[in-house]
């Protein structure tokens, strides 16, 4: 499988790619993104400053120069992007994914993302061309560029409240853990795996695998907490815990935020979901005035959209909230600080994390289920055309995989751009109709595993 994706370069290094390969990325960026000072950053990856140094020669050796950011998160580098007028920039980060793997993120002017539909597929055809490469005469230089102190003040304006919880914060040794503290103090938090470390100690950095939360969940019931906050590895997503130690699903925290947005316009705001997003969050926004737009999965397409639309915020069942204010991007610490606002204000009028999260959430939801199929395609078409034929659309949507709306049920049937799996997600009106069509579903997918 190439290590080029719909949304980002990523693979196990020394098996999937290289210093070699990490070099010629960096010799031909500037060309394909027409730049000739490139923004850097990596993660806390043991793999992330060899590779940070190939990519550096290659960039200095096309002639263009290196403006490193050191250590950062995914986030940081999104915002200095646009904040300080860089024409590209590269994360080196494999995100959420496990101590072999590494990657880059990569950004054109003003933040907006580059996927494989727009630049990383001329990238790729470069880079495995197979002939042999010729520095410029001029070469460029790699320069430190600090900005932690600005990017630590702006981030602070989304703190505005006397803090009455008392919070568990898990930073999954990524890179959450070196700003975290300094955003968030230390009255009242209990921090767990905050120091960055590349072999992650705690648990891998993927919160969205049940076995990697389980840590913060003891802590949050252990200490009496009023919520849990996990950050992936390289801090762009951002999921949560309750009181009781439960999982919130994240498309609910878009419905979460809902208040802080809306009541700042007397119009009706756009706010951007996912293809797996809940009915119960769609239903939730528009009763308090937002206008709910539905897209693809990934930032490549989210936070284009979010522009396109010029909506005021959006999130993903991923973990991923972009904001308008955050130049269409995604920040984890922008989110988890607006949750702590709407939750501190809840607590001094008497109510926990759990009972906002049921004043939104009214239907039975499967989360999303993964199953291996080679022929994804073929199986997912099937399943649709049952459903189309045997039942009553109210909707249809196919820009991502297919979700298909009933009066009181829907499904999402969807390939991973990642992954051999076909990922599944279904919502009912109540557990029994759940029940009922997800045995419907597995059965016709039996035959494709």
């Amino acid at each position: 499988m190439s290590i080029f994706h719909a949304y980002d370069i990523r693979g196990i290094f020394q098996e999937d790619f290289d210093e070699k390969t990490a070099y010629r990325i960096g010799f031909y960026l500037p060309a394909v993104l027409n730049s000739n000072n490139i923004l850097v950053g990596r993660d806390c990856r043991l793999s992330s400053p060899v590779i940070f140094s190939r990519l550096c020669e290659g960039i200095n050796d096309a002639g263009a120069d290196v403006s490193d950011a050191g250590l950062t998160t995914t986030p940081m580098i999104y915002w200095a992007t646009a904040k300080f007028g860089f024409s590209a920039s590269v994360m080196i980060t494999a995100s959420h994914n496990p101590k072999t793997y590494n990657g880059f993120k990569v950004s054109s002017e003003n933040a907006l993302p580059v996927g494989y539909d727009n630049g990383l597929n001329r990238l790729e055809k470069l880079v495995f061309n197979n002939s042999e490469i010729e520095s410029v005469p001029k070469k460029g230089e790699t320069r430190q560029f600090e900005f932690i102190d600005e990017y630590l003040t702006f981030q602070k304006k989304y703190l505005d409240f006397d803090n009455q919880l008392k919070i568990a914060v898990d930073c999954s040794n990524g890179m959450s853990g070196l700003f975290a503290r300094k955003l968030y103090g230390e009255s009242n938090i209990v921090y767990l795996n905050e120091q960055p470390d590349g072999n992650f100690p705690g648990h891998d950095p993927n919160p969205l695998n049940p076995e990697n939360v389980k840590q913060l969940q003891n802590a949050v019931v252990e200490n009496n907490c009023d919520l849990g906050i996990i950050f992936d590895g390289d801090a762009d997503r951002v999921m949560f815990v309750d009181e009781n130690g439960r999982f919130v699903p994240p498309d609910l925290i878009i419905g979460l935020m809902a208040p802080y947005f809306l009541k700042k316009s007397d119009s009706a705001e756009n706010v951007l979901q996912d293809i797996r997003t809940s009915r119960s969050v769609t239903e939730y926004i528009e009763r308090l005035g937002g206008a709910m737009h539905m897209w693809r999965v990934g930032r490549a397409y989210a936070a284009l959209k979010l522009r396109e639309i010029d909506g005021i915020y959006g999130g993903e069942l991923a973990g991923h909230y972009y904001f308008r204010d955050f130049y269409y991007s995604d920040s984890a610490f922008m989110a988890a600080s607006i949750v702590l606002n709407l939750l501190n204000s809840a607590k001094k009028s008497g109510k926990q994390f759990s009972q906002k999260i049921s004043e939104i959430k009214v239907y039975a939801n499967s989360g999303e289920i993964n199953f291996r199929i080679e022929q994804k395609k073929e199986a997912m078409t099937v399943v649709r055309d049952y459903f189309l034929k045997n039942d009553s659309p109210t909707a249809y949507f196919d820009f991502d995989g297919f979700r298909v709306e009933f009066s009181t049920w829907w499904f999402n049937i969807r390939p991973s751009n990642t992954e051999p799996y076909l990922r599944l997600l279904v919502e009912a009106s109540n557990p029994e109709k759940l029940r009922d069509k997800l045995n419907i579903i597995r059965s016709i997918l039996k035959k494709y595993e």
